[in-house]
């Protein structure tokens, strides 16, 4: 008698990232898939999608005792965390619970770009729960992913949104020539059931990534798959280092103000990502292999990956582009 299939529990299931890492396990066919989902939760439209997929609801939240935990984490062979971002350091007391429970390998809340300490507070962040990790002796793989291609291009000129979140889209940072890497959100599951079922990414770092590109490459292609032309050219415009770094500075102003400021948290973050991608260069293959991170498309050469041209003729096909850079329509 073959023994189960290993048992996935997966926070943040209904996030854009978990989505697409629980999709990426179920579409394997090689694990069984949980989802920890709050209780005030459990009857939304979106847990009950996840329910209908075949994937198991156990009701908890990061809040949770230790204990708790515990109970939730029972028979899980593997944790896959993909939380948001203003609560990375309160997986601190599931991941022990993970350790005391006997989970096979926990995958903490990373999926963001390589880069060194010091840069990013967010990143700053996820290294302390790596740290933590690796303190307590906890089997593990980190995994990052690059930038979303989906946030890397210029929404065009007819969304509905605000022109001043468009125009976010628009800036160039430095001379806009830094490549980096870029990875199509829906795809990264299909690598992570390929990591965590592969002994060699236990205890180590992986980046995935698809394609990679520069600035001014992605604003060309947004240029000449939106059809907008030139007209969108015309709003192109050029940021400096100080630029970021004062856009950076401005949000922590707001958030001594209001810790509670979620506009804060994402200017400030995306500032700093900004800096660290296009002015130190830091999310590309050589950077993160000196890093120590393997290459998931060296580890996994038969995955196929798609180009940021072809995930831009997507984007310019939605109804709506602006809604992959978060923005909702009344």
């Amino acid at each position: 008698m073959s023994s189960p299939k290993p048992l996935v529990l997966v926070l943040g299931a209904t996030g854009r990232t978990g989505g697409s890492i629980v999709k990426g396990l179920l579409a394997s066919g090689d694990f069984r898939v949980a989802a920890l989902i709050r209780p005030v939760s459990a009857s939304k439209s979106a847990t009950e999608a996840l329910r209908s997929s075949g994937v198991e609801i156990r009701l908890g939240d990061l809040e949770d005792s230790i204990e708790t935990h515990k109970t939730n984490l029972t028979g899980v062979d593997i944790l896959i965390s993909a939380v948001v971002a203003t609560t990375i350091l309160q997986q601190k007391d599931i991941i022990l619970a993970a350790k005391e429970v006997g989970v096979k390998r926990v995958i903490p809340c990373d999926f963001g770009t390589p880069g060194a300490k010091g840069v990013r507070h967010l990143h700053d962040q996820k290294l302390e729960i790596r740290e933590f990790i690796k303190q307590h002796d906890i089997p593990h793989t980190f995994i990052d992913v690059g930038w979303w291609m989906q946030i890397y291009l210029p929404i065009p000129l007819r969304s509905k949104a605000p022109i001043e979140f468009k125009a976010s889209t628009y800036r160039l940072v430095g001379d806009g020539k830094a490549h980096i890497l870029l990875t199509h959100n829906d795809h990264i599951g299909t690598f992570v059931a390929r990591i965590i079922a592969d002994p060699r990414t236990l205890n180590q770092a992986v980046l995935i990534w698809e394609d990679t590109a520069s600035q001014l490459e992605a604003r060309e292609i947004g240029a000449r798959l939106s059809g907008d032309g030139e007209k969108l050219k015309e709003l192109y415009t050029n940021v400096t280092a100080e630029d970021i770094l004062q856009g950076a500075a401005a949000a922590k102003e707001r958030l001594k103000k209001d810790p509670s400021d979620y506009f804060g948290h994402v200017m400030q973050s995306w500032n700093e990502y900004l800096y660290s991608m296009h002015i130190l260069e830091e999310n590309n293959l050589e950077n993160a292999k000196r890093l120590g991170y393997l290459d998931a498309r060296e580890l996994y050469p038969d995955i196929p990956t798609t180009t940021l041209e072809e995930c831009a003729k997507e984007f310019y096909g939605m109804e709506e582009p602006a809604e992959s850079y978060g923005y909702k329509q009344n």
